[in-house]
């Protein structure tokens, strides 16, 4: 994938829509741990503990990559990608990590802790559409997570106010996920046709969306009548 061409920048338009989408839960908890702190250390506390955590991020997204060039693992990776989009629709993020730290370094740990141990569908999910160019998974992260961690009120009243982007982005995961699963070694010898590619491809998109709105919509029922 050359730097200078359209193949990359719909690449990482779609990492940074999937962070965006994916990781506004670790934003807020970011924000609930520098709370505990005096006013004076919570700016300083945010940087650190979000810079940390970028550079974990990237490094374990690199490590991501990698493994998904051995031959099989593009596959299993693509399924689970699919499972993580059906997720997004249907469940809420949670996390038993503790916010109770008040300490300066404790909450800079708990905030890197909590960014690797609740990003780990962000890690997969931005592995896969970064398609082996380490470049782009250093560029979406670096562009996205400080977006997410200063703007996340804002990206996740949008997304409260706006299900549409949801959707959007449940439909980008599973697009992913389909290009995933085709470019897997064991997976290309069966697809010698554009045709039946686009087709998969489109279907996916379509199971997973369809699923999730059924789904959603089955839990909304569920809760408003207890």
């Amino acid at each position: 994938m050359e730097t200078i061409s359209m193949e990359f920048y719909t690449a990482l338009m779609s990492i940074i829509f999937i962070d965006l989408v994916l990781a506004g839960d670790n934003a807020l908890l970011i924000g609930m741990v520098a709370k505990n702190l005096p006013s004076k250390q919570q700016k300083k506390v945010i940087i650190i503990g979000t810079l940390a955590a970028i550079f974990m991020r990237i490094i374990f997204t690199l490590l991501a990559v990698k493994l998904l060039e051995i031959d099989g693992l593009l596959f299993i990776g693509g399924v689970l990608l699919v499972y993580i989009a059906i997720k997004l629709l249907v469940t809420e993020e949670n996390t038993d990590i503790r916010v109770s730290k008040k300490s300066f370094w404790g909450a800079a740990w708990t905030i890197m802790l909590a960014d690797f141990l609740m990003g780990i569908d962000n890690i997969i999910a931005v592995a896969g559409a970064a398609y082996g160019n380490m470049l782009l998974v250093i560029f979406g992260l670096l562009i996205s997570i400080p977006i997410i961690v200063w703007g996340s009120t804002i990206v996740i009243r949008i997304i409260e106010k706006f299900p549409i982007f949801i959707y959007l982005g449940a439909g980008v995961l599973a697009w992913t996920a389909s290009k995933m699963i085709i470019q897997d070694a064991y997976v290309q010898p069966y697809l010698t046709n554009p045709l039946p590619i686009i087709l998969f491809q489109l279907l996916l998109i379509f199971i997973v969306i369809a699923i999730g709105f059924i789904l959603r919509n089955r839990n909304k029922t569920h809760i408003s009548t207890n």
